[in-house]
This record gives structure tokens, C-alpha cells and sequence, in this order.
């Protein structure tokens, strides 16, 4: 059972939790997420499974979209309203034409700080646990992208929003600076992630539906198969031999090449030709590994290796 679960987390409830679940609905199978969702936050989680969560390094920088709810005249030491008030009331709230233009100033490449609750590491330990202890939490600023960070209402002192970002956002820390910069501070009341990647909210499944479907031995219908995974990547089908060298990571030959997919003509299929990787298949349609150019130039070296097993007869 290999693939990509699109599930749709609910509040309070970790990313760890709901990987934990999972495991108890699919016993023997291997479990990961890529990206962790905060407590607070509702929305979909990818969830892997089996040979999929080796695809980490692919999803792991997909961009993502979130709507959510900023509330204005406090900040807190998470960032979000599970955590303490670290500053005092303020109703010095500013206008939406003010609103709107600090907003916009967090658009494009920014030097962001995590939260000191976090699950960024010091010295292999997770900020957060250092924050439990009272420790000192050293935080380390990293270049994100915010392509987008909108105002649809403002109704002091409650500010509805949507945003567009570079994988490693933190949208605690988008409100918590914005409050900073408005001088009234602020922290984070409700967070939705909509989209990673290509994949949406509308297509995820709740953890009741995943269990019944489960239980009724329907795997297909929560389940993504990992040969539907990362379309924009040309498929290429090897013969016997090439896909017996695959499955060792040796180099693949231009003879050992059955038949090639190409590209779609889609934006993120152009990003894909640039990277130069290619998804190989079996002749019975396993996906066997990931490629890339051999530095000779004369065949494939498989850098990912998905499926060991001996090459369909």
C-alpha cells in the first residue's frame, strides 16, 4: 500500500495525532506527513504511506495557501490564542487603508522569525520543548516568500485573511509581526491550510470518512496510488532488464527505455524539464525509482529509488 492520503485535520489535534490514527487504521504500514499543521489549525494534511514517504524531498517544498482569522490588541507567547498574553490590551486599532498597506509590505522575499513554540530545532532539540522549560529559545531568521497576504474584512478587531507562501511560513509569525508593525499587537484566532501544492481542501478527507472507508475495505477511495504522484515529471516505461537495473540504482541505457511519456505543457511541467527528473515505471506499471541525467549524459542514474522488488515478469 503505497500512496498519498489528502486528509483534512481538525482542531486541537496534532500532526503526530493524526499520523498516529492513521497507523491504527492501516496496521503494518508506514506512516509520515509532509508538513506539519499547528494545533490550532484545521485543513488538509498530506499524510504518506508506505514507499511514498520517501518522497519527502519533492513535497516538502511545495508552496502553500491558508485562510484565517487575526485578531488585533494582543500578542501572545505562541503567537495564536492557545498561549499567554505577552502584552497588555490595546483598542488602538488602525484603519483598513493602514491595514492593507502593512499587510502588502510582508508581500515578496522576507527574513522571517519562527515562534518560539515551534517545531524548529536548536542544537537537536524542538524550540517548543526549550520554550516548556523556560530555556532560553534561540530563534534563527530564514528567507520565506509570502506571494500573497490579503484583508477580505476587517471588523476591529478582527482581521479575515488569505495568504499564498513558500514552504517553512509561519503564519503565527505573519500576525504576531504584522501586530508589531501596528504598534496594538496580535496574534492568530483560526488558520485553514487550503492548498499544497496542487493538492486542495475540497478533495481531503475527514478521519471518519478514512475509517469507514477503511473498515469496509474501501482503500481506493482516500487512498492517491504513488504512480499518480508528481504527474509533471515524465514517465518513462523500461523494459525487463532496465527495470531490474532501477530497482539497484544502477544506470539506465537509452536501450532499456520502452516507451516515453512526455510533459505536459503545464507551468509546473516547464519548472520539471528544467530539474531533468523522470519517474520510471515497470512494463506492469510499478513505479520503480526517480532519475535524473547521468553526468555523461548517456543514461539515467536513479537517485530515489521507490520500489526494491524483483522487476515484473
Amino acid at each position: 500500500m503505497d500512496g498519498i492520503i489528502q486528509a483534512r485535520k481538525p482542531p486541537l489535534v496534532t500532526s503526530h495525532d493524526m499520523v498516529q490514527q492513521i497507523r491504527s487504521l492501516l496496521p503494518g504500514n508506514k506512516i509520515g506527513h509532509f508538513g506539519t499543521l499547528d494545533p490550532l489549525a484545521t485543513g488538509l494534511l498530506l499524510l504518506a504511506v508506505g514507499s511514498a514517504t520517501r518522497l519527502f524531498p519533492f513535497f516538502s517544498k511545495l508552496g502553500k495557501a491558508y485562510e484565517g482569522t487575526i485578531r488585533l490588541g494582543l500578542s501572545t507567547d505562541t503567537y495564536d490564542s492557545l498561549g499567554k498574553p505577552i502584552s497588555g490590551p490595546s483598542t488602538e486599532w488602525p484603519d483598513k487603508a493602514r491595514l492593507e498597506r502593512e499587510m502588502r509590505d510582508f508581500e515578496g522575499e522576507i527574513s522571517q522569525l519562527p515562534p518560539p513554540y515551534s517545531a524548529k530545532k536548536h542544537k537537536g532539540q524542538p524550540l517548543y520543548k526549550l520554550a516548556r522549560a523556560n530555556l532560553p529559545t534561540p530563534l534563527t531568521p530564514t528567507l520565506v516568500t509570502v506571494h500573497e497576504f490579503l484583508c477580505h474584512s476587517y471588523q476591529a478587531p478582527d482581521i479575515e485573511f488569505s495568504t499564498r507562501c513558500s514552504s517553512g511560513t509561519y503564519i503565527r509569525s505573519l500576525a504576531h509581526d504584522l501586530g508589531q508593525k501596528l504598534g496594538c499587537g496580535a496574534h492568530l484566532t483560526r488558520l485553514v491550510r487550503t492548498e499544497v501544492g496542487r493538492f486542495l481542501l475540497k478533495d481531503a478527507h475527514s478521519l471518519e470518512i478514512i475509517s469507514t472507508l477503511s473498515a469496509a475495505g474501501h482503500i481506493q477511495g482516500f487512498l492517491l496510488p504513488i504512480e499518480e504522484l508528481l504527474p509533471e515529471f515524465p514517465r518513462l516505461i523500461l523494459t525487463e532488464e532496465g527495470a531490474a537495473l532501477a530497482c539497484h540504482g544502477n544506470i539506465i541505457a537509452p536501450q532499456h527505455i520502452a516507451k516515453i511519456f512526455e510533459f505536459n505543457t503545464s507551468e509546473t511541467a516547464t519548472r520539471s524539464r528544467e530539474a531533468k527528473v523522470f519517474r520510471l515505471f515497470s512494463e506492469g506499471g510499478r513505479l520503480l525509482a526517480f532519475a535524473r541525467s547521468a553526468p555523461d549524459q548517456i543514461g539515467l542514474h536513479p537517485f530515489l529509488v521507490v520500489d526494491t522488488g524483483t522487476a515484473d515478469q
